[in-house]
């Protein structure tokens, strides 16, 4: 302890500045996260129709604006939401086998591209229509036509959004999913759905993976099991619509922060390909593909957490009308074309 007090005092002499060790700098930002992470995955066993994600980043913004939390664990919490982020888009992809989503019928695969490319598409039209911020914008399409808080959140890392816009979005989802949760199973039989039809509309219209179940598993086990399958194949297409975000920012000669154009693919994207094919070939065994789900969910609730700490509700509150019409119209708008899909093409 003295040797590093001794250092610090021979740098400050040296006419430099000091700088402090990394547990110094973000131990007690990673150490807050940590517990936040704990807090979330032990809130979703409880209630499972609220993803850990979702609460991940609703604990972070409760305690930054209550004052529970000091200006010494924001660096760790950014570390935390920028690395962990990331990794945890890359284990995402050992969840997807893409024998599974090529078992569906081919009537069921064009339901899910249309629902995702309509989606999002209208999405982004709407929002500057309701002239919405456009990093709001970017991040309910991405999240509501793919997978929630989780696709937002890796929009969120190669696009020029701010801390603000993925707040709104993951609120959104959560609003909205919850919603779906109790109003889609009302409307299965008037609308003429059978079973495994009401199992399709829920796997792509609605947004998070636990709300996906929640809403299905009240049809029975039928519907839940293609609601979950119909589910994982829009999250397959989370890689193609980044990198499409990507060759779009390039040839608009976009540039990031540090002055370079952004990368054409992002790494992180690459590595959730690469863990797609790992699970596809068959070699890992159940054991550790539950270990690595699980590990998938503390990453990102790590990384939600970490946002959540830099979000001030009150501005959320004074900017966000626009944005629930925007998430409320998203919603509709996915029903809607998958609804279409499934009574035209199953």
């Amino acid at each position: 302890m003295d040797a590093g007090a001794g250092g610090a005092d021979a740098g400050t002499r040296d006419g430099g500045t000091a700088r402090p060790g990394f547990l110094a700098e973000y131990g007690p930002g990673l150490a807050v996260v940590a517990v936040g992470v704990a807090a979330s995955y032990l809130l979703n066993q409880f209630v499972p129709a609220i993803s850990a994600l979702t609460i991940a980043v609703l604990l972070g913004a409760v305690a930054r604006n209550l004052g529970l939390l000091s200006d010494r664990v924001l660096p760790g919490a950014k570390l935390a939401t920028k690395k962990l982020l990331r990794i945890g888009v890359v284990f995402l992809g050992l969840q997807l086998a893409l024998s599974q989503v090529l078992q569906l019928d081919p009537g069921v695969l064009l339901v899910v591209v249309l629902t995702v490319a309509c989606t999002f598409a209208g999405t982004m039209w709407l929002g500057r229509k309701l002239g919405t911020r456009p990093g709001t914008t970017l991040l309910v399409s991405t999240g509501f036509s793919i997978c929630g808080a989780s696709a937002a959140a890796a929009m969120d890392a190669v696009s020029d959004s701010e801390e603000e816009d993925l707040a709104t979005g993951v609120a959104l989802v959560t609003i909205f999913g919850s919603l779906a949760i109790f109003l889609l199973p009302l409307l299965q039989h008037p609308l003429g759905l059978s079973d495994t039809s009401f199992g399709i509309w829920a796997g792509a219209s609605v947004h998070e993976v636990a709300q996906v179940v929640a809403t299905a598993s009240v049809a029975g086990p039928a519907a839940l099991a293609v609601a979950t399958v119909v589910k994982l194949t829009r999250v397959v297409l989370l890689a193609p619509l980044i990198a499409g975000y990507g060759i779009v920012r390039r040839r608009r000669g976009t540039v990031d922060s540090s002055g370079k154009r952004p990368p054409l693919v992002p790494l992180f994207v690459l590595g959730f390909i690469a863990m797609v094919g790992v699970r596809s070939s068959g070699v890992l065994p159940a054991s550790v593909l539950d270990a690595a789900q699980t590990l998938t969910t503390l990453l990102l609730a790590g990384a939600l957490f970490g946002l959540g700490t830099s979000v001030h509700l009150v501005s959320l509150v004074r900017t966000g009308g626009r944005a629930v019409v925007l998430g409320a119209a998203s919603t509709v708008l996915a029903a809607a074309v998958s609804f279409a899909g499934i009574a035209l093409f199953t």
